[in-house]
């Protein structure tokens, strides 16, 4: 299971890389593996201001459907448009082309409830 050491992660299985005042959010790899193949990713929340652990859109995979929970309070900025035509970038590239929304963060917004890579791995064994 890969869990880049540069990034926070979330007890709900969202990952988050903060770079100046946006955060960009995708689900872990160990999320899309008990997943299986994701077949649709539905974000309605665009520029809406959102609190943690507000849902924030729900991904389907061939078997069931899932929320997704903010991990830092912002607002939604963009979405991944690539996932429309391609949900199945989240299998493929969960930290990468499989990015799901970015948030602006407000300055100095608490990141304290985020896992480190080490106590993520910890978290799902």
């Amino acid at each position: 299971m890969n869990i880049p050491q540069d990034l926070r992660y979330s007890k709900d299985h969202e990952w988050v890389r903060v770079e100046g005042d946006v955060a960009t959010v995708g689900i872990t790899d160990f999320a899309q593996s008990e997943l299986g193949d994701i077949v649709f990713v539905e974000v309605e929340t665009e520029d809406e201001d959102l609190e943690v652990d507000a849902v924030f859109g729900t991904i389907e995979a061939v078997k069931t459907v899932s929320d997704m929970f903010m991990p830092l309070a912002g607002t939604v900025v963009e979405l991944n448009a690539a996932l429309e035509d391609n949900p199945a970038l989240i299998n493929e590239d969960p930290y990468g082309e499989g990015w799901i929304i970015k948030i602006k963060v407000e300055e100095g917004a608490d990141m304290g409830h985020l896992l480190t890579a080490e106590a993520y791995a910890a978290e799902v064994g």
